[in-house]
């Protein structure tokens, strides 16, 4: 994983807070699906990576359960 030194500490202490807030476990597994294709692939995890595999995921939902836990998730990500 490559790390930008200067964003690191606040990208891993922002993510951090995202994953506290979390209240459901479906909602940890898939954030940690998320975070695990990341790094697998060698990108850096940050809101932005996190969010586009959100909306991705979105997209191509199944349900309209499955599109509100996506749209759940997003939403973690952009509450301050």
């Amino acid at each position: 994983m490559r790390q930008d030194i200067a964003n690191y500490p606040t990208t891993a202490n922002d993510i951090a807070h995202y994953f506290s807030k979390v209240s459901v476990p479906g909602q940890q597994e898939t954030l940690g699906q998320i975070v695990v294709e990341i790094l697998r692939a060698g990108k850096n995890l940050n809101r932005k990576a996190i969010c586009s595999k959100l909306l991705r995921r979105l997209e191509v939902a199944a349900s309209v359960e499955e599109e509100r836990h996506y749209q759940a998730l997003i939403g973690l990500l952009f509450d301050r």
